[in-house]
């Protein structure tokens, strides 16, 4: 147990140890009776016409630590379990290597736990290599042709490679600091394990993502570019076998994480057996600002006297029961095309780790629920993402995207131009109505969120902010069924794992699904003559 001491408020410029001293302070603790000192958290607060760095502290190998800590009665100070990532190899004996599916955050993650503890995990990914699928997306964004499976959503890294890199998340769970050492190990800057909101950035998250590509190879495992998953064989219950594109693997393990745009891998478990249902997701635009005007916003007069780094949001607000809230906000970024699907048009937002760029930009989403897409399947949510995003491409007749002026948005007109604010899709833009392509629930509540949102931020709603749709991939409109063992419900050996199974938002959130997926299989099997 160690005791982490939050809280601390020490002035912008001052030297971090201070904040270690500080917590020696807060707990009346002496140099002598603490093993190691060091900062957990750092994050920056520019409220209230003040900038300062909030500091945890972390206080290890303390005696006593939990009556120290009653005795305080502080709220700021508190114990928890440092646990280290050591899982019980079981002893059953695999009759083959385990197959991960996908190559995403989850995937990537679930083959090189399995790799490192000597499983050879075989994995196969429908995208190309980093390299060759930077050459699809700059080739497509420049009025080349869509290669529906190596694109912004499929591919080595899958979608999370071109984002932000960020590594927020709600989730309290100890191997979120297994996965940030994991990718500091393998390339990302040291000070992720320390920020509050750690962010990779695109240029370096790709770097990283190949050379744990290639440490699973050195380990023994085997990863297979260009081949999808086109079936799988269950017998009595259990998984024998994947079907892919060049053919079968015999597996009684296999680890799904397809991400949440396989659209034909859910038709095609649907059609199998495999339990799918419905789960809520959200829709709507991404909506951007000049950079400095987000800075000046949030920071004040403090924007340009300290070297701060761009300014993020977050914002949300839920009436008529449905929620408006900004999502993967990317300061400094830039909005992408991130189709998987020919004569569709779908955007998503990215960052490089500089976050240099002239604008802010967020996904401004509408939550959307099973009830809003009923079909009598569990498909129904991929069909209403795919109307949207065929919508939008049926208004501008091709792959630019639709865009408008906030204040036209908000008084119903169509826009014929940009002002200050450059539109950054890179395919280019048509002028218009985003609500030609958005159902009108969706445009009701985002008029509502805008209104309200310039309120917590000034100028978030300036008439001359850019509004560019449709951004539809939130999260996966599909949930594959598992029990508390993590297998699915159907088909005994199969683990539906992160973002596209439904059980993750986001990389960080995603890698530690795929941990615990690949802890499932280290617990129970062993390793030997595999």
């Amino acid at each position: 147990m160690s005791i982490y001491v939050s809280g601390i408020r020490l002035p912008f410029d001052k030297p971090e140890y201070l904040a270690i001293d500080e917590a020696y302070k807060k707990t009346k603790l002496s140099h002598t009776k603490v093993q190691n000192a060091f900062i957990y958290r750092v994050s920056i607060d520019a409220r209230r016409g003040k900038i300062s760095k909030v500091y945890t502290v972390i206080l290890d190998g303390v005696e006593n630590e939990q009556k120290i800590v009653e005795k305080l009665n502080d709220a700021t100070i508190r114990c928890r379990k440092i646990e280290e990532f050591k899982p019980m190899l079981g002893k059953k004996k695999l009759q083959n290597r385990p197959v991960v599916i996908g190559f995403g955050p989850a995937g990537l993650f679930a083959a090189y736990i399995l790799a490192k503890y000597g499983y050879k995990p075989i994995v196969i990914e429908r995208g190309d290599k980093i390299a060759e699928r930077d050459k699809k997306v700059d080739k497509f964004c420049n009025g080349g042709s869509l290669d529906v499976n190596s694109n912004i959503q499929f591919g080595e890294g899958g979608a999370g490679t071109y984002s932000d890199g960020k590594l927020t998340t709600r989730i309290n769970d100890t191997r979120c600091d297994e996965v940030l050492k994991i990718l500091v190990k393998f390339g990302a800057p040291k000070e992720i394990c320390t920020q509050a909101k750690p962010h990779i950035g695109t240029d370096i998250l790709k770097n990283v993502v190949c050379a744990m590509r290639k440490e699973i190879i050195h380990l023994g495992g085997e990863v297979h570019f260009r081949n999808a998953l086109t079936g799988i064989k269950i017998s009595n219950g259990n998984l024998i076998a994947v079907k892919t594109e060049k053919g079968e693997i015999s597996c009684e393990q296999a680890i799904i994480a397809i991400g949440h745009s396989a659209r034909d891998t859910f038709e095609m478990l649907y059609k199998t057996g495999v339990q799918l249902e419905p789960k809520p997701f959200s829709v709507g635009v991404r909506i951007e600002h000049l950079q400095q005007k987000i800075n000046n916003a949030l920071y004040g007069n403090l924007a340009d006297k300290f070297n701060l780094p761009p300014a993020e949001y977050n914002l949300s607000h839920r009436e008529n029961n449905r929620a408006c809230y900004s999502f993967c906000m990317c300061p400094g970024g830039q909005v992408v095309a991130a189709q998987s699907e020919e004569n569709t048009i779908v955007t998503n937002g990215m960052s490089y780790h500089a976050r240099d760029g002239l604008n802010a930009n967020s996904a401004l989403a509408v939550s959307v629920e099973p009830s809003d897409f009923m079909d009598g399947t569990p498909l129904g949510g991929v069909e209403f993402q795919r109307k949207i995003e065929r919508a939008a491409f049926m208004t501008t007749g091709g792959y630019k995207a639709p865009c408008q002026k906030v204040g036209d948005f908000l008084e119903d007109k169509r826009s014929r131009n940009c002002c200050e604010v450059k539109p950054t899709y890179p395919i280019g833009v048509e002028y218009g109505s985003v609500a030609d392509c958005l159902p009108e629930f969706v445009v009701n509540q985002l008029k509502l969120g805008l209104s309200v949102f310039g309120k917590k931020i000034r100028g978030f709603d300036d008439k001359n902010a850019l509004l560019t749709a449709p951004e539809t991939r939130t999260s996966s409109p599909v949930r594959i069924n598992r029990g508390e063992n993590l297998y699915s419900l159907t088909a005994n050996g199969l683990i539906p794992t992160g973002e596209g199974a439904g059980y993750a938002g986001g990389i960080m959130s995603a890698a530690v699904d795929g941990i615990r997926a690949a802890s499932c299989i280290l617990e129970q099997y062993s390793a030997e003559g595999i």
